[in-house]
Formats: C-alpha cells, structure tokens, sequence
C-alpha cells in the first residue's frame, strides 16, 4: 500500500485510541503525514525507536503491540519451555512508557507467555539485570535512552541480559513484518494474568538483589568511606531513572556528601529545560554547574534518562567545569580499576578490556601499558556482553576488567550484560576520591594520563538524513566510500582499510586479510600517524556517523589535528 492508502485505514478506525485519533485529525502536512505513513518504524538489533503519535513509522501502542506480537510468535515457535521462562519488562519516565510496556506484557499474556514486569520507572541496566536474575528468554525495556522528549523506543533483550543476538533479532523481524493488522492483535486481561500467577510485579527484591552485586564495583572500600564522606559532588539523574538506584549505590559504597539537583531529581518524561535530555551535551550541566560553584563541587555526575550513559564534568584551576568525553571517563576509569589491582597484586594475568571499534586509543594504551589486552568489537554493547559470555564459557582465555563504548556507556561488573551508568556512578566518585587522597582532581588526574601515555582527541559526527529520501541519501554515501576508497585524509595517508561488510582488512600495498569479526555495514581506515576514522550509519536513528581518533605530543597539536580531518572528511562526503 501507498502511504496514502495507510493513512486512510488509520482514519477509518472506529476504535482508534483517542489520544491518536486526536492527533491524526490535527495532521494537516502532507510531508508530516507521509513521513509518519510511508513505511513501518525500523527495527534492527537494539529495536525500535521514533517519535511518538499516530502512524506505521512512530512509535505508538500499535507499533509497540506490533513489535511485542512478534516476539510472542518467536517464543511460541521456541516451544513451552521458552513460553514459562517468559520475558522481563521495565520504562522509563517518558511519555507513554507505562502504557507501552503494560500493552507489551497484555500481548504476551495472550500467548500464555510468563511476564515479569516492574511496579514503576527503573534504569536500563536493571532491566538486563532482572532478564539473568529471572532467567527470562527475553527483556523488554521500554526507552529512548537520551533522545528529546517526543521519542520514546523499544529496545530487546536476549536471555543472557544482553541486547537480543543479531539471529534472533531477525527472526524477530520477520514475524513482525507477517503481521498485516495491527490493530487486531489480542491482549490479555492484566488483572487475570496477575490473579493466574502469569504475571509477577518486579520492585523493592530485584532492587535489593542489584545493588548487593553493586557492592563488587567497589575496588578499595577504605579509599571511598575516607575520601568519599568529605568529598563534594553533584549527581543529576536528568528527570530520569537514574536516582532511585543511584543515590543508593553511592550511599552503599560510602559517599555521603553528593548533592543531588534539585530541580532535575525527580522522572519527568517532558525534561523541562532539557531540550536534549544528554550526559555529553553541555546544556545537559547548566544547572549542576550552577550548583556546583555554589557548593564548591569536585566533579558534576549526570545519568540519562534510562540511567544506561553516564557524563561528567571536572573542576578546573580556575573554578570552571570542564566536560570530559566519553573516551576520557572510560579511560581514566580503566586506569583506576588497573592500577588498584595492580597495587594490590589482583590483576589477572588474562585480563582484558573490551571496546568498540570506533572508541579511542587512548584506553588501549592504558592497557597496554598493564599487560592487558585490549578486545576491539563491534558497535553495541550486545558485542561486549557476548565477549564476556565467551570468557565465562571458557570460549576465549580471559578475565574481564572494563567494557566501554565512547557514547557514554561503561560496564565495571558482568551481573549486568548492557551499559550501567548506576555501576559507572560508583566507579566514578571512587576514581574522585581517590585523586583527592592525592590532593588532584579529575582534572588533575587525566592531565597525569595525557602526558605519560599522549594526548588524544576523538570526535563523533552525526549528520541528519531524515524523511523519505534519508536511507537512500545514507547508502549512497556509503556507497560513495567504498568505491572510491579515498587514498589519503588531510594529508595524511591510508595505510589499512577496514570493511566489515565485506570482513576484510586491506593494506596501501594491496594485501589483503580477513578481519575476523561478524559482518556490520562499517568502514575504518587507519592512517600513517596512526589517527583513525571510522563511518557507519546509525542502527536506531537517520544518522549516517563519522569517527575520528587521533594523538599528538600536545592538546593543541591535536585538537588542530583532529580539525583538520574533520574538514577532509565532511568535503569528500560533499564532494
């Protein structure tokens, strides 16, 4: 069908919800109608995610109802024993959340599936915690992470807490897109489902049951209750999740002296005065900075709103904050974890890290210097968690330190199989404290980094294709970049590229290897000063996403550097 004749059969709906259909009548756009009609809402493997309202390409209780049909008919297809182990289910403080993941757990009661879902707002991580401590075949957790408050998402879980398995996701997929009619999928009776035993209220035991595994990403327990009582911070959950778990771990770990926004403390799905409700964007600290001169705050601390990223900024000589990047949190916590089991003589001696391809090299370094290795994986955590699966299954010879991706997201401990930004809060305020009992700051403490291992400089850029023509205009420019394989960036030439599509690694003198890493629609290349740059669309969003990492003997050298490939990269996108 047309995007018109879509648009049709949602207005002939008799019974359609009233908020939508109050919506659909106030749509007056042709673009905005095409745009909400031409085609269904993507799903990949982290799920789904859009703006909210009326239509096949927003999220809705339809499209929810949709997606969560089709992971009904995956389990049916699994047998019974997949059917009892049922799926857990928790939200965020958007709007809607609620609805969308009690209207999931409706789908699934339908079907006989077992549900677990939680009796109120819960971060991310604790989702993938709840899916390992139940042992559910699935998780479901209804979140747009740190997306503007008109977006909500819906993201999958596989059994071992981590995002749902590329095989399964497309599965998935594929009874999804079976479904002609979504507004006759059948939903149970909650309150029988619930009276019957099929469905179990997740709350204050699954929370008790998180943090006492919390109590592991502790690594010296006598530094934080020293350092940690006097030691001044603030911690913004940014009107999300992050609080309820959060001010619990830092009071377990023994931080007493945060101050908590007061203003930005509670869920509120509308973020007010947060455009962009986002730990890495500045706009994210104007209040914490605000409080943090007043109080004389060491470091400012802020969770998303699902609690799974985790931002910072550092005190300065001169008294302003400073806002460290993903790279650099993950880096100088490494260091910590390395260190301190260095200090204590309980490094292991398989250790590993674990990393994205496009996270900095910085960490690398650090690991290096440590004998530990450094495992580079795809985008998605999924990738991290199934490394640790495969240590644990004694698939691969090591013993996990850190996993991190530079979007903010950071692993300490294995109980959790995604990004935990309430673990990374904990972590976090010990490395903190632990350059107070040195008398530094963070500020202090990644200078120390910079000049002994380098200073290096990274860069994400997302450019926009949205609409109708978005993914052609994406795939084109891949596209682009395979075929005439630029020679060189800045000057600088290509020494290795990288095509994970194609799983090769190819070398300026035409040798060509095998990368050995599943298949992902990714480009890196690496060149001769060892800077590297990476493309990929985004798997959630309109996005086609440039990377760029380098080094240099200085921040100014650098930071010039890293300009520079930058505008070699945006004129042969252009060109």
């Amino acid at each position: 069908m047309s995007w018109k004749d879509t648009y049709q059969v949602w207005k002939k709906q008799t019974d359609l919800d009233p908020l939508l259909k109050q919506e659909l009548d106030a749509m007056s756009d042709d673009k905005e109608i095409e745009d909400a009609f031409y085609g269904p809402l993507s799903f990949g493997t982290a799920g789904m995610r859009g703006l909210m309202g009326p239509g096949i390409n927003r999220m809705n209780i339809y499209t929810v109802r949709q997606a969560t049909e089709g992971l009904a008919t995956l389990m049916d297809s699994l047998g019974d024993d997949v059917r009892k182990r049922g799926v857990a289910i928790g939200y965020d403080s958007r709007h809607h959340s609620y609805r969308f993941a009690h209207d999931s757990a409706r789908v699934l009661g339908a079907h006989g599936i077992k549900v677990y879902i939680y009796d109120n707002v819960r971060p991310t991580p604790e989702l993938s915690f709840a899916v390992r401590d139940n042992h559910t075949y699935a998780g479901i957790m209804i979140t747009a992470s740190h997306n503007p408050n008109e977006y909500n998402g819906y993201k999958i879980y596989g059994e071992d807490g981590g995002q749902m398995p590329p095989k399964e996701s497309d599965m998935m997929t594929g009874y999804i897109r079976k479904i002609t009619d979504i507004f006759d999928i059948k939903l149970a009776d909650e309150q029988e489902m619930l009276n019957s035993g099929l469905e179990t209220v997740m709350g204050e035991d699954v929370d008790h049951a998180y943090l006492q595994h919390a109590k592991e990403v502790t690594v010296n327990p006598e530094l934080a209750k020293k350092y940690g009582k006097d030691m001044k911070f603030v911690f913004t959950p940014l009107c999300g999740t992050g609080r309820m778990l959060g001010e619990r771990a830092l009071r377990q770990a023994g931080f007493t002296n945060f101050t908590i926004e007061p203003t930005e403390a509670q869920p509120n799905g509308d973020f007010p005065g947060l455009k962009h409700p986002n730990p890495e964007f500045p706009e994210a600290f104007v209040r914490s900075i605000k409080l943090g001169k007043q109080i004389d705050a060491d470091v400012l601390i802020a969770t998303d709103p699902d609690a799974d990223r985790l931002g910072c900024a550092v005190r300065q000589p001169d008294g302003e904050y400073q806002l460290l990047t993903g790279n650099q949190i993950a880096s100088i916590m490494l260091h910590y974890i390395l260190e301190a089991h260095k200090q204590a003589g309980t490094l292991p001696k398989n250790a590993a890290a674990v990393k994205s391809i496009v996270s900095t090299n910085f960490a690398a370094k650090i690991a290096e210097s440590y004998g530990v290795s450094m495992i580079n994986v795809l985008t998605g955590f999924k990738w991290i968690a199934d490394q640790i699966h495969q240590y644990e299954t004694g698939k691969a010879d090591h013993t996990f330190m850190f996993g991190f991706e530079e979007s903010y997201g950071y692993l300490v401990k294995p109980f959790v199989r995604d990004k935990d930004a309430i673990q990374s809060l904990t972590l976090l305020a010990e490395v903190a404290a632990y350059y107070r009992s040195r008398n530094m700051t963070l500020y202090d403490g990644l200078q120390e980094l910079f000049k002994k291992y380098g200073y290096f400089r990274e860069k994400t850029i997302a450019n926009t294709y949205a609409g109708v023509d978005g993914p052609a205009k994406i795939q084109g420019l891949m596209k682009k970049f395979r075929e005439e394989a630029p020679q060189d960036f800045a000057g600088h030439k290509v020494m290795v590229t990288e095509d994970f599509a194609k799983g090769t690694k190819t070398t300026a003198d035409g040798t060509v290897s095998e990368l050995g890493i599943p298949e992902s629609n990714v480009l890196r290349y690496v060149l001769d000063d060892e800077t590297w740059i990476a493309i990929r669309p985004s798997g959630t969003e309109p996005k086609l996403k440039f990377y760029i990492g380098t080094s240099a003997d200085s921040l100014d050298k650098a930071n010039a550097k890293l300009a520079d490939f930058e505008k070699a990269l945006q004129t042969f996108a252009e060109e």
